[in-house]
């Protein structure tokens, strides 16, 4: 692996820090069996959310009605 310091100018302890947060992700990661649940799922990211009304069908006036509530 190769780190490198784009922009400023850390101290070696600063930079130390930041790979110790680095391998402790990466070791954490490594330890998780592949699809592994992640948590409770966040009902703002369900895409059945979106979908909860019907949208209107395809016509003439279908941009007329795409904000009206049905």
């Amino acid at each position: 692996m190769t780190i490198k310091v784009v922009r400023g100018n850390p101290t070696p302890e600063e930079l130390a820090a930041a790979l110790a947060v680095v391998r402790a992700h990466a070791a954490a990661a490594a330890t998780e069996p592949p699809g592994a649940a992640t948590g409770p799922r966040d009902s703002w990211s369900d895409p059945a959310r979106l979908a909860a009304r019907r949208v209107p069908q395809p016509g003439p006036t279908t941009w007329a009605r795409t904000y009206w509530p049905s």
